[in-house]
């Protein structure tokens, strides 16, 4: 008797390893393209002299080269990421921000997303200080910028993309600023205080869009997934998050906050080279396939000039299982 007891819990095990092993075999897993954090262009940029004239590296994530002189950057070599590292050109005056950063880790690099401030001072003529959360995502940005206001406007957020991933899998690392609030910082306005703690985030999400005769862009959502990370940690690897399909205000994981639709306002160049708001006005259903893919890391979930100065999200071997 208790020999065949241990015979079925042994059979049992062995089913359930079996089964766990299937399950795996019917999933694959592709990196995103330049996902493994391990290429980075290092953009070479002086800055006036009337700031101090100095050099800053400013890192793109990108086949892995060397670019001296202020040059608008445009995605290289295939690479699907943008980030919050830029050049600005105001009032006359070079200047560069950069708060995504690489890391060493292992044989290869990570992806280091910081929340800082970041200031212009020239007296009489430009007295700028912004604060700058680190950020990846896929998409582009429409260099040089030329001033604070409508900073979506300056981005393509998305790329062209027609699959239909379960999960977004990647390996990260946080740290938490002590701050219990944010705070708000635009260049010219006052700095103020916003309530409520920072949290570094991943977001990701699927549309379907389509443009209308007059130019307007208006999107389906098909997929969604986002979470925000609320501790410190050390690393975290190969963790995986669902990606649900369709209208999802149903589910228990729904969390409208983070995830309704139009909880951002995000920009793209239309057919006439305009660069136009996205109007995300329904949720898709199971059928429908996906034209684009908005993916994005930050070290603070606010949006553009709010945050936690000290907060940090570090990224590597970004996946997308099938």
């Amino acid at each position: 008797m208790i020999q065949k007891s241990i015979h079925r819990l042994l059979m049992t095990g062995f089913v359930a390893f079996i089964s766990s092993l299937s399950l795996m075999a019917q999933h694959k897993v592709e990196m995103v393209p330049f996902g493994d954090m391990d290429q980075w262009i290092d953009r070479q940029i002086k800055e006036s002299s009337i700031i101090g004239g100095n050099t800053k590296n400013v890192y793109e994530i990108g086949p892995t080269s060397v670019i001296k002189g202020d040059q608008v950057y445009k995605n290289m070599g295939g690479s699907p990421w943008a980030t919050s590292n830029v050049m600005a050109k105001v009032a006359g005056i070079t200047k560069t921000n950069t708060s995504v950063f690489p890391e060493k880790r292992g044989d290869g690099y990570c992806a280091r997303l910081d929340t800082r401030m970041e200031s212009v001072k020239v007296l009489g003529l430009v007295n700028i200080t912004v604060l700058a959360a680190g950020s990846i995502f896929t998409g582009s940005v429409h260099e040089p910028i030329k001033g604070t206001k409508n900073p979506q406007k300056m981005l393509q957020t998305g790329i062209p993309f027609t699959k239909k991933p379960v999960a977004l899998q990647f390996d990260y690392k946080v740290k938490m600023s002590d701050r219990k609030n944010r705070i708000r910082a635009t260049g010219f306005s006052k700095i103020t205080d916003v309530p409520g703690k920072d949290y570094p985030a991943a977001i990701l999400f699927l549309q379907k869009r389509w443009e209308d005769a007059e130019g307007n862009v208006y999107a389906k959502r098909i997929g969604t997934m986002v979470t925000y990370y609320y501790h410190s940690t050390d690393w975290k690897n190969n963790v995986s998050y669902e990606i649900m399909y369709g209208d999802i205000t149903g589910r228990p994981e729904y969390k409208a906050h983070m995830m309704r639709l139009q909880v951002t306002e995000s920009y793209t160049v239309n057919s006439k080279g305009e660069s136009v708001p996205i109007h995300e006005v329904a949720w898709g259903n199971e059928e429908d396939v996906p034209t684009h893919m908005c993916l994005q890391f930050t070290s603070s979930h606010g949006g553009a000039y709010v945050g936690s100065p000290g907060n940090s999200l570090w990224i590597d071997n970004v996946k997308l299982v099938y």
